[in-house]
């Protein structure tokens, strides 16, 4: 298993930016394929990006590409998520999820069903 702790949250301005991580626990980071996922009251959890085991793929919904960046460090067991100009339709609760694949797999998966362990989430607010 793996537990996973995000960070990074905050208020900033419109055209701001904001660093998320996550911090996983286990020795077994480098098994995980990784995601971001935002959700706000009364909506379902969104996808964000989301990252291969080994970071050779990524992904991202269209409305943050460009603007942000899915990386991972499997030495630190981390995964950031550098967030620029953003928007206040950014606003949300991001949360990191991790699923386990196989061995050499460039899986990443979409879906927050796809994910098996889940952050407690961290609050992002971007004022106009």
């Amino acid at each position: 298993q793996v537990q996973v702790v995000e960070s990074g949250g905050g208020l900033v301005q419109a055209g701001g930016s904001l660093r998320l991580s996550c911090a996983a626990s286990g020795r077994t980071f480098s098994s995980y394929a990784m995601g971001w996922f935002r959700q706000v009251p009364g909506k379902e959890r969104e996808f964000v990006a989301a990252i291969s085991r080994n970071g050779g793929s990524r992904v991202y919904r269209d409305s943050v590409k460009g603007r942000f960046t899915i990386s991972r460090d499997n030495a630190k067991n981390m995964v950031v998520l550098q967030m620029n100009s953003l928007k206040p339709e950014d606003t949300a609760v991001y949360y990191c999820a991790a699923h386990l694949v196989g061995s050499g797999s460039g899986w990443y998966g979409v879906s927050p069903y796809e994910y098996d362990y889940w952050g407690q989430g961290t609050q992002v607010t971007v004022s106009s």
